[in-house]
């Protein structure tokens, strides 16, 4: 199937599959996906389910067909997975996946399992049933506790949105009608993590403070900011700069290690895209990247217009979100941890800050931090940033499910 035209083939699916359950039923059908068919169903869902969400942005159709591709996800090798579909009076109503990482699992010494991609209408027995169908499959793997929303690695979308709904998500988000989340506190789930995001207004002129720490940060320590024009010149960078990723994540929850394929497939997503402008490295005196920022302007209102596929114009939509944007999304960011406490966040943030100012941006948004990570929302909070988004990492003991 060709996946980036794959609308008008899913269209009749779902017509189909309209028809398929009894429509004097009111009790949720939950049916495993097998098939290709279900799959697309799967994947298409939130289309249709937020078709009158204003917030809804889609994501990329094709990516999101191979993230469900294990010859196009290496994660999924490590991970032994399940997707349920729900049916309500002949309309296909919900969606959740079931995920347990084996290989997170031994080296932790817990028995865990995860939900992913949680959709579904505003009806507690289409969202319990979906629910109780991945925590009896997960009890019957001898997991003991469940947590979402959460994907096959930490560079997978994180949590379900609980504050900001009146803001655009950021790419590498999602954006949750605001009742998923009540849906799951009324089935006893918890708070296991929060990741929050800021907003950082980008001054007219950076402060004489911060100047003065990062002229400070350059003479004491002989760091060296890299600032790019081209994406010949950033290309050999890309690299060294993923891999610093292994050693300043290594102590995230969920975070899995970049492999060499992992990198190669993030310099082709990625290097076509970047404005060189906002992506700032600091080396050491050896010219070893020791810190770096990549940032771009935020393209939600590209994806709408793009409906999900990059073919035959959605590139040129993305590509002028970027441009016309006036918020700077905050992509990844991280110091060496052998050099942490240094300034080094100071020093990319007042680079990327003035770049920023110099095209036009009025605001920054952090994308998402560990609430607990309070060293860098002190660093963000000095620039004035405020919290305004909020995800949710929910957990719940799968013996006190209702089975």
């Amino acid at each position: 199937m060709n996946f980036e035209d794959s609308n008008m083939v899913f269209s009749g699916i779902f017509r189909r599959m309209n028809h398929a359950a009894d429509p004097m039923s009111s009790v949720p059908q939950i049916r495993e996906v097998k098939s290709g068919n279900d799959l697309a169903i799967y994947i298409k869902l939130p289309a249709i389910l937020n078709r009158n969400y204003p917030a809804f942005v889609p994501p990329l159709w094709r990516d999101e067909f191979h993230f469900h591709n294990p010859l196009k996800n290496r994660n999924l090798e490590s991970c032994e997975v399940i997707r349920f579909l729900a049916f309500l009076n002949g309309e296909v109503v919900g969606r959740i996946m079931g995920i347990i990482h084996h290989n997170w699992n031994e080296t932790h010494g817990n028995a865990t399992a995860r939900f992913y991609q949680p959709e579904f209408i505003d009806d507690y027995n289409v969202s319990s049933s979906l629910v109780q169908a991945v925590s009896k499959w997960a009890h019957g793997k001898g997991m003991n506790l469940l947590i979402g929303s959460f994907g096959l690695s930490d560079k997978d979308p994180q949590g379900i949105q609980i504050e900001g709904f009146h803001l655009d998500p950021v790419i590498a988000s999602v954006s949750h009608q605001p009742y998923i989340a009540r849906h799951f506190e009324a089935m006893g789930f918890e708070k296991f993590k929060d990741c929050v995001s800021y907003v950082i207004p980008i001054p007219d002129q950076i402060p004489d403070v911060y100047r003065a720490i990062y002229n400070r940060i350059v003479s004491k320590h002989g760091f060296k900011l890299l600032e790019f024009k081209s994406r010949k010149e950033l290309k050999p960078f890309f690299k060294p700069v993923m891999e610093l990723m292994n050693d300043a994540y290594s102590h995230i929850y969920g975070f899995v290690p970049l492999t060499e394929t992992d990198i190669q497939e993030l310099a082709d997503q990625y290097l076509n895209v970047l404005d060189p402008r906002l992506v700032k490295v600091a080396v050491d005196q050896n010219n070893i990247p020791v810190s770096f920022v990549i940032a771009m302007g935020n393209i939600s209102a590209g994806f709408r217009k793009a409906k999900g596929k990059l073919f035959p114009t959605g590139w040129f939509h993305l590509l002028q979100a970027m441009k016309n944007s006036r918020q700077l999304d905050l992509l990844l960011g991280a110091v060496n941890s052998r050099h942490r406490g240094k300034g080094l966040n100071v020093m990319m943030g007042v680079a990327l800050m003035e770049s920023a100012r110099q095209l036009g941006m009025k605001t920054l948004d952090s994308h998402l931090i560990l609430e607990e990570n309070l060293l860098m929302r002190a660093e963000l909070e000095k620039l004035g940033g405020k919290i305004m988004k909020r995800y949710r990492i929910f957990q719940k003991e799968i013996d006190v499910i209702k089975l």
